[in-house]
């Protein structure tokens, strides 16, 4: 998992307080697990999956995100009727998705084969993002 030009830049303006929790953070009201099928490799300038059509992303189950210290954990649940393809893709986003207008941010993004989900399943993703510092 990298993060992206855009999830680099949101945080800067979170730590700096430029900009706002409310409207910019990652709370649980606004931030978002997202899942597709592309294989595309990833580039820190994207600022969506980049799945053209099987994309979702889900909010956030109650009590998540998390952070302990120096790490951020954030969880989402896939019922039986979402996103019922092959997960290729992953990441984490903020505000309403796939708009940047309206203060949407893809955080991170992760290219991985994680299975295919079948509509008789539920899948729980979770994101973990250690924020470490070099010597």
């Amino acid at each position: 998992m990298a993060l992206t030009n855009n999830g680099r830049n949101r945080m800067a303006g979170l730590i700096t307080g430029s900009l706002d929790q409310a409207s910019y953070g990652f709370g649980n009201t606004r931030a978002w697990i997202g899942v597709g099928n592309s294989t595309t490799a990833f580039d820190v300038t994207q600022g969506n999956l980049q799945a053209a059509v099987n994309r979702l992303f889900k909010a956030m189950v109650a009590g998540y995100p998390t952070t302990v210290d120096n790490v951020m954990t954030f969880r989402s649940l896939f019922g039986t009727s979402d996103a019922n393809y092959a997960w290729a893709e992953w990441g984490v986003s903020s505000g309403a998705v796939g708009d940047p207008a309206a203060g949407a941010c893809l955080l991170c993004r992760k290219v991985e084969a994680l299975g295919t989900k079948a509509s008789t399943q539920s899948w729980q993703i979770t994101v973990t993002i250690s924020v470490l510092v070099g010597a």
